[in-house]
């Protein structure tokens, strides 16, 4: 069921895409409302896994897969449409390839990517990367940052005179709003990942010493 849900958030991931590139005002406001629900499937999944204990590995990987294809189309669509520079989906493209390639490494070695088996060896580290607060942070901030461009794309090209989201959007206060969301969002990407990058050094070299050494 919760690989369903994942799935499921992916179907009306694309099909919120196409509406943004061909819908109107009215429709394009409706998919700030239908990104909400993808967003929420992210702790729907993992929620109904836990709740039939139908806990895996794949469920795991396959969760992360997932949320990297939202934020990264997300990214890119947005970089497509002209509201952000290019170089962010590049730096968010970039930064997944990196965390998720050292994190497969651990996996192999029967660590999980959050909860206690991890291989953060700090307590910062591990509160950056792992922590519930950290990642409930990141994850409303990069969700009402694409619902914040998702409705900038209807007020920046489409008449919104007239509609209460030309109205929200006319108010210069909640725009920098907005824009202050996506850029925590960018930045929270790079502070989050570089702890990754910090402690897979020394552990990469613990998993080269064992294997010279023969240690299993």
């Amino acid at each position: 069921m919760a690989n369903a849900i994942t799935i499921g958030r992916l179907v009306l991931l694309y099909i919120v895409i196409w509406l943004i590139y061909t819908g109107s005002t009215g429709v394009i406001t409706a998919c700030m409302f239908l990104l909400v629900l993808v967003f929420a499937g992210d702790g729907l999944d993992g929620w109904v896994a836990r709740r039939q204990g139908t806990t895996s590995t794949f469920g795991a990987v396959f969760d992360i897969a997932g949320d990297r294809m939202v934020e990264n189309s997300l990214w890119v669509i947005f970089a497509h449409l002209g509201l952000i520079p290019v170089w962010i989906p590049l730096l968010v493209l970039g930064r997944g390839f990196v965390v998720d390639g050292l994190r497969s490494i651990s996996f192999g070695e029967g660590m999980t990517a959050f909860g206690e088996k991890n291989m953060m060896r700090s307590a910062l580290t591990q509160w950056l990367t792992a922590g519930r607060f950290m990642r409930a942070l990141f994850g409303y901030m990069k969700a009402a940052a694409f619902v914040f461009l998702c409705g900038l794309v209807a007020w920046e090209t489409k008449d919104t005179s007239g509609t209460a989201l030309g109205s929200l959007y006319g108010v210069q206060g909640f725009r920098w709003f907005g824009w202050a969301l996506v850029w925590g969002a960018v930045a929270l990407t790079v502070i989050r990942g570089l702890p990754v990058l910090w402690d897979a050094i020394p552990y990469m070299r613990e998993i080269d010493r064992r294997k010279r050494e023969g240690i299993a």
